[in-house]
C-alpha cells in the first residue's frame, strides 16, 4: 500500500513573506535570513505573517487568494500501486520527477528474491505465480547465444534453437510484452515525486474520503504531518 518517505519542504517562510505582497507599494523584499532559520531564531513579525498566512491558505479553493501556497515545494520518495499513479498522475503541479521503470526493470526485478513483495497484500498469488512465470520465460529467451554459423544454441541446455533471428526477435518481443501487460494493479513501485502546497491542498479535500482509504488515506495522513 502507499507510502512516504524522505519528505522535505522548501520555501515555507518566503512564501509566507510573499503572502503580503499584495498589500505592498513599491520594492519587495521576501529573503529570509537563512542562518537564523538553521539557529531557530527567526520569528515572524509579531505573528502578523503567520497568521495571515493561516488565514490565506485557509481561502476558498480557486479564489487565488491561497496562490501563495504554490511557493511552498514539497519533495518525497513515495512507494505507490499502479492504480493509484493513474488517479494522481491528473493533478498538473504533481510532478515526477523520477520512478521506477517496468520497461527498464521488470525483467530483471523478477530474479530477486524480494519481488513476491512488490505486489500488495490484495493481489492473487496465482497471478504473482504467471507473472513470475512470464519473466522466467523471458528471461530465459535471453540467454540464446547465435554461433558462427548464424544459428542459435540455449546455453542452458546446450541444445540447438530451431529459429530465425528475426523469429527470436518477434518471440522476445511477444514475451515482453505478456511481461508488462499481465502485470497487476496491485505491484507496487517507488518515485521520486515533487508538488507544492497549493496542489496538495486541492488533493487533500478531493481524496481524504476517496474509496481507496488506505492509499489515498496515507497520502492525506502525510500532507497533515507537513509543516503548517
Amino acid at each position: 500500500m502507499l507510502t512516504i518517505k524522505n519528505t522535505e519542504v522548501f520555501g515555507l517562510e518566503r512564501a509566507i513573506k510573499a503572502s503580503g505582497n499584495p498589500m505592498t507599494i513599491g520594492e519587495i523584499d521576501t529573503i529570509v535570513n537563512k542562518q537564523h532559520i538553521m539557529n531557530g531564531m527567526y520569528q515572524y513579525n509579531t505573528d502578523n505573517e503567520k497568521i495571515r498566512a493561516k488565514k490565506l491558505g485557509s481561502a476558498e479553493r480557486g479564489s487565488g487568494h491561497d496562490n501563495f501556497l504554490s511557493g511552498i515545494i514539497v519533495s518525497a520518495d513515495v512507494c505507490f500501486p499502479n492504480y493509484w499513479l493513474k488517479e494522481f498522475q491528473r493533478y498538473h503541479f504533481a510532478q515526477i520527477v523520477s520512478s521506477q521503470s517496468t520497461m527498464h526493470r521488470l525483467t530483471t526485478m523478477g530474479k530477486s528474491e524480494n519481488f513476491s513483495n512488490m505486489f500488495n497484500k490484495y493481489v492473487d498469488e496465482q497471478i504473482i505465480n504467471i507473472v513470475k512465470s512470464n519473466i522466467d520465460i523471458y528471461n530465459h529467451l535471453q540467454t540464446y547465444k547465435q554461433q558462427n554459423d548464424g544459428t542459435w544454441i540455449d546455453e542452458e541446455t546446450k541444445f540447438c534453437v530451431p529459429r530465425t533471428t528475426e523469429e527470436l526477435k518477434k518471440e522476445k518481443y511477444e514475451q515482453f510484452m505478456k511481461c508488462v501487460s499481465n502485470l497487476p494493479m496491485g505491484f507496487e513501485m517507488e518515485m521520486t515525486i515533487t508538488t507544492n502546497y497549493l496542489q496538495l491542498k486541492t488533493i487533500y479535500f478531493q481524496r481524504r474520503n476517496h474509496k481507496l482509504k488506505e492509499d489515498w488515506g496515507a497520502f492525506c495522513d502525510w500532507c497533515e504531518s507537513l509543516p503548517m
